[in-house]
């Protein structure tokens, strides 16, 4: 059950609020096609996601990492040998990736419309701040939230700061979003409600293998279910 004196309810993005996963598989899908000359795609994708997974500290989330990532990855298996023709096109890629469309998920915009006015609504969302920042305009959701935070993490400590910032405690606070690892068991770490999202893909990074068992979590089906639940 949800607490009744819940007043600030943070919304994740990508995968949330919006299509993203599915447009990294795509252009992973074109990168690894472009490679198949050095290694089959399925360990072309293995080793691109070495690579992020080591870099994941320095770059942080987001397509400009992740442009980086297929460039490391690219000399790394063409043994340095790879052609700047190669090189530009998976550039292309990145580039093509950030100018994807903003294409909101099922009943998002009812949902925001009927909390907004009775909830104070946030973005709690990680990735680079330029590509969020521009997905967000795109969105055509900005109205709807009393603040944007685009975090470089979302540990218990980020989410601390968060509600710090907020001037919010825990058991006021409800986050929604489509990753468990992410989204969920921090905020349920520090005391705050969470409720889950399914999305149909997820990045292997942000897959949990357990489930949750918590008093204040809540398990959607849908987004539109939290209109009921609040």
């Amino acid at each position: 059950m949800i607490s009744n004196e819940i007043h600030s309810i943070a919304f994740d993005a990508d995968d949330t609020l919006w299509v993203n996963e599915p447009y990294f598989q795509e252009t992973e899908r074109l990168f690894c096609e472009l490679l198949q000359d050095y290694l089959p795609p399925d360990m072309i994708s293995k080793e691109l996601f070495k690579t992020e997974m080591e870099n994941l500290n320095l770059y942080g989330y987001g397509i400009k990492g992740f442009m980086l990532c297929m460039i490391e990855t690219l000399s790394r298996v063409s043994g340095g040998r790879a052609s700047l023709t190669l090189v530009d096109k998976v550039m292309e890629l990145g580039k093509a990736l950030l100018q994807k469309p903003v294409e909101l998920l099922d009943g998002v915009k009812e949902v925001l419309d009927s909390l907004k006015g009775n909830f104070r609504l946030i973005v709690a969302t990680k990735g680079d701040l330029l590509d969020q920042e521009r997905k967000l305009k795109k969105s055509g959701l900005l109205d709807c939230f009393h603040h944007i935070e685009i975090m470089s993490d979302k540990g218990a400590s980020d989410y601390r700061k968060l509600l710090k910032h907020l001037d919010c405690k825990p058991e006021h606070f409800l986050m929604i979003g489509n990753s468990v690892k992410s989204d969920i068991i921090p905020v349920l770490e520090i005391g705050g409600f969470a409720a889950h999202v399914p999305y149909h893909t997820t990045w292997a990074h942000e897959e949990v293998k357990s489930g949750v068992g918590h008093p204040r979590f809540i398990q959607l089906t849908t987004i539109s279910e939290i209109k009921q639940l609040l």
